[in-house]
């Protein structure tokens, strides 16, 4: 399976210093998976320490590729447009 780079929100409880954040981590399993929330949960309590066990996982959402840029001259179309295409009449039969 190919791995997929996954981007996971989390927030800690409502205490004296709440917090949020996001972080990337990958993942071969599908978004909104448990074994891709659960890949999620291990590589934040990676990242973060004990201080993340009481954190919840809000949203897992892929991670956009940028698009490419655009290095070369752009075409100016200056053809007529075409005509729209006419549905036929419905025949009737009396």
């Amino acid at each position: 399976m190919a791995k997929s780079t996954y981007i996971a929100h989390y927030r800690s409880p409502a205490n004296e210093a709440p917090t949020k954040g996001f972080f990337e981590f990958e993942s071969a399993y599908r978004a909104s998976s448990k074994q891709n929330a659960h890949d999620a949960r291990v590589r934040m309590l990676e990242t973060f320490g004990k201080q993340a066990v009481s954190w919840v996982i809000d949203d897992v959402q892929l991670k956009q590729k940028k698009a490419p840029v655009c290095t070369e001259q752009l075409e100016m179309d200056f053809r007529t447009p075409k005509a729209p295409r006419k549905s036929p009449k419905p025949k009737k039969y009396w």
